[in-house]
């Protein structure tokens, strides 16, 4: 997601961070709550207490929206599926996913976990103003009720709408894992069912158009005017979204197709584990300007230097200290086979927060897959995807 975000906590060991459009919106909604809403159902109030309230309520709503994300990621967590972040932003939010899903049944359940908590949220919301009700009658027992109908139907709203079957929504998540168990092929099943999204974009935006025509035109009600922009803007997110997906799955069915193999560099340079920090410094890392090499002896791997490990010794002492003092011995993590698809090898990446990878075959050193040179790839295969990969 494009523009500065910041991150403001952490649950369940997932970073939590608001977009900066998150502000508007949060602003919006508390002066829309304040000066509409709250002086409707509660009249009589001092107007900071209106605003104040409206503040509440418009944080209960985005925390609502964050416990919808929660949702679907822990569920995801359940299937060993890392959660990079969950953003809230102009349209809600979104719980970024660094691998995808193994099965359609797992797809099918983290794209449903949304929803269902959203519907369970206005469940305890109605179930709350229901017990309210028997409650002696007062300025704050009315504050509750006002505020949990307001959380009971947009939870309600929010589960509905996530439903539909467009592709990125949780019900096009759920329509791609019916076409993925169906036609067994994940990337044909994801451009279908973004297919589906971008109708649903483009009937949005065709709607909202006519509520803005119609309020300026006198035919329709004024008052849907600032709905019908709303509409506009998130027909285009979805249009958006959908038409980025579709480019996604062609690229990562590209990647899918191809072993490591094909795109590892071969002649790979590595340093030996008794080489001094002064002689890496002077004769790798400054010539080749690499940032990082394979540790190997007798052709077998080692392990892993890069400069930030050099970087951590004083450089007074390098000409004392080894590679194999400082270097990051040999995982599973750092590691990958030739046979598997670049996809794999990108995704391994991606959960390690590694720059390379080093290709291995029976303890043997055969190579070197970086970002860079699968991004290579994208751009010769797809020259107008990079944007979107």
């Amino acid at each position: 997601m494009q523009g500065p975000d910041w991150k403001i906590g952490r649950m369940f060991g997932i970073p939590i961070h608001v977009h900066a459009s998150w502000l508007f919106v949060f602003f919006f909604v508390t002066w829309s709550l304040a000066t509409g809403y709250l002086p409707d159902v509660l009249p009589g109030l001092t107007e900071p207490r209106y605003w104040a309230m409206g503040g509440v309520a418009a944080i209960l709503l985005f925390a609502s929206v964050l416990l919808h994300e929660l949702g679907h990621s822990l569920v995801a967590l359940r299937y060993r599926i890392p959660i990079g972040q969950i953003t809230l932003f102009i349209f809600g939010g979104v719980a970024q996913m660094r691998k995808e899903p193994p099965h359609p049944r797992a797809e099918f359940l983290i794209a449903i976990a949304g929803p269902i908590v959203s519907f369970l949220l206005a469940g305890l919301c109605i179930g709350l103003v229901t017990l309210l009700e028997f409650l002696p009658t007062g300025s704050s027992v009315h504050g509750l009720v006002a505020l949990g109908t307001l959380l009971g139907m947009v939870n309600t709203q929010l589960g509905l709408f996530n439903l539909l079957p467009g592709f990125p929504l949780d019900g096009g998540r759920a329509l791609r894992a019916g076409l993925w168990a169906w036609s067994k092929d994940y990337y044909r099943a994801t451009s279908q069912a973004a297919l589906v999204g971008l109708l649903f974009g483009v009937s949005f935006g065709l709607f909202g158009a006519f509520l803005l025509v119609g309020a300026l035109s006198g035919t329709v009600s004024g008052a849907l005017a600032s709905s019908g922009g709303w509409i506009v803007l998130l027909g285009a997110f979805l249009f958006a979204a959908a038409r980025g997906s579709r480019k996604q799955a062609a690229i990562r069915e590209s990647l899918a197709s191809v072993p490591v193999r094909e795109l590892m560099v071969s002649n790979v340079v590595a340093v030996s584990p008794d080489t001094t920090l002064e002689e890496a410094v002077n004769q790798y890392f400054l010539p080749y300007g690499y940032g990082g090499f394979p540790v190997v002896q007798d052709g077998r791997l080692l392990g892993v230097v890069g400069v930030r490990d050099v970087q951590t010794v004083n450089n007074s002492l390098w000409a004392f200290r080894r590679v194999a003092d400082i270097m990051q011995t040999s995982s599973d993590d750092m590691v990958v086979s030739p046979d598997l698809s670049a996809m794999q090898a990108l995704e391994q990446m991606i959960a390690t927060g590694a720059e390379r990878l080093v290709v291995v075959q029976d303890g043997q050193l055969l190579g070197l897959v970086t970002r860079a040179s699968i991004g290579h790839f994208i751009e010769q295969r797809h020259p107008s995807g990079m944007g979107s990969s």
